[in-house]
């Protein structure tokens, strides 16, 4: 006899888990069907051991610049195998974190891979689950309800090989016993940035190739810029405009070579390694789909506005239905295809309210349209702009680059976005996430008391410069 539940959610990464809480807290019976460990990329190749290793190269960086705090040092370095070792044991420990979870919201936890299977003996309708255990054991599960999160891997571009030693993704990446003199990254988003941005901290000669005509393509041009600016001051090179050539991939003498077309001409580049970083794809191969009427539109599982597939009693969400590829926006998309199931009718998922980040040195986060995207959509457009050079706290932390930046409808005077480059601008986001859902004028933003000394002064500064009334500039 099978086993039934009311919700099966295929994938235990972080939209897959969130959402079997949630529907536990709704009283549903729920199982989760994980291939590897709960947590999935974010927790074990994503998210969390890439910031422990950008956090131990910040911790870097900052003592090599000790002099400038009065704070004197000799023979300061790096043990790469604690670095790894600590980004460890902080995966560990957030993993036993979700296994308690799931003890604590009696959640049913199968480990194996997962399949769909269409109308049976075991279900009229499809959505029963198969489960192939490692030592090649079969279960099959029944819901009422199943949600598909099974998330992506790195994406690599057609006849570049990833051979683990030379060419690299970030998966490989993560799993380096000793880093390289030298790295070549193609593609300038967020995870090559910030790869970038680590490694160079670390003492690694870093070049980014970037086919797009700037860093962070998605990112308001002003940010782009500003951080190109200083990451070439940090000696990183930046080409943009790149068109990467694979099939002139060599590997000689301990070395990578592969070419570019720039500008009409073809330039090569040499490294000890390369970083292929040119986004993920989602997972939606041997899922069983095909036995289903869920459709697969430009490799990614087609929903509507509530995460239901075709079959209407299958949702999917997270990477696999593409768009904002983000642990948070997984999460969130997970809780609203739950509480859809449970018929309390939630609001639709606004991604213009979503914050994004990018977690390089110095840091980088918006929320909302860019000022370019605002324009194209027909709005009349005001900007508001302040700089963290003269706030006290940014003087004191040592970091003062960079700024914040509101985009505001000249007519309504409604928020349409911000954007922010400098450091920890990705705790400070949040704000303007919170002022975007509120519908805040930058008015409200600007009369918001923002204690001193701190770097959210900057936010109640550009807020005020939109209607030129920033005190400090």
């Amino acid at each position: 006899m099978s086993q039934e539940f009311d919700l099966v959610v295929l994938g235990g990464g972080t939209g897959g888990y969130v959402a079997a809480i949630r529907a536990a807290q709704l009283g549903m019976t729920v199982a989760v069907v994980e291939k590897e460990k709960l947590g999935g990329t974010c927790l074990h190749r994503g998210c969390i051991p890439s910031k422990a290793l950008l956090r131990s190269a910040e911790v870097f960086a900052t003592l090599k610049e000790g002099e400038k705090y009065g704070v004197l040092a000799e023979n300061i370095g790096y043990d790469f195998a604690k670095v790894q070792a600590r980004k460890q044991s902080i995966v560990d420990q957030l993993h036993k974190g979700v296994e308690y979870l799931m003890n604590k919201g009696k959640i049913k936890v199968y480990q194996g891979f997962g399949r769909v299977m269409g109308p049976s003996i075991f279900s009229p309708q499809a959505g029963a689950v198969r489960i192939e255990s490692a030592n090649g054991d079969q279960e099959i599960i029944v819901p009422r309800f199943l949600l598909v999160a099974t998330g992506s891997r790195p994406r690599t571009l057609p006849g570049l090989e990833i051979d683990g030693e030379y060419v690299l993704t970030s998966d490989e990446a993560l799993q380096l016993e000793s880093l390289p003199e030298s790295i070549v990254i193609v593609g300038g988003g967020v995870i090559g940035i910030e790869w970038a941005s680590m490694l160079n901290d670390f003492g690694v000669k870093v070049t980014v190739v970037e086919y797009a005509d700037r860093i962070l393509p998605f990112e308001d041009a002003e940010v782009s810029r500003e951080l190109t600016r200083l990451l070439k001051k940090r000696n990183i090179t930046i080409v943009t405009g790149a068109k990467v050539l694979p099939d002139t991939v060599t590997k000689a003498d301990g070395k990578v070579t592969v070419s570019a077309e720039v500008s009409g001409a073809q330039q090569s580049f040499t490294a000890d390694k390369l970083l292929v970083s040119v986004g993920r794809m989602a997972n939606v191969e041997n899922l069983g789909l095909e036995a289903t009427e869920i459709k697969v539109e430009r490799g990614v599982i087609a929903v509507n506005e509530h995460f239901q597939t075709a079959e209407s009693h299958i949702y999917a969400i997270g990477d696999v239905i593409g768009g904002m590829q983000l642990a948070h926006v997984a999460s969130h998309e997970g809780i609203l295809a739950v509480e859809h199931m449970a018929g309390l009718n939630p609001h639709a998922m606004d991604y213009t309210k979503v914050p994004k980040c990018t977690y390089s040195r110095p840091e980088v986060a918006s929320v909302g349209l860019t000022e370019a995207e605002a324009k194209e959509q027909g709005f009349e457009v005001k900007t508001g702009k302040f700089s963290f050079k003269p706030l006290g706290k940014a003087l004191v932390h040592g970091e003062n680059d960079g700024f914040v930046k509101l985009v505001v409808d000249a007519k309504t005077n409604d928020l349409l976005g911000v954007h922010m480059i400098g450091p920890h601008v990705t705790d400070m986001i949040s704000e303007a996430g919170l002022a975007r859902v509120l519908d805040a004028t930058p008015w409200e933003i600007g009369h918001t008391i923002h204690p001193h000394p701190t770097l959210s002064e900057a936010i109640a500064e550009a807020a005020l410069a939109v209607d030129g009334l920033a005190i400090h500039s």
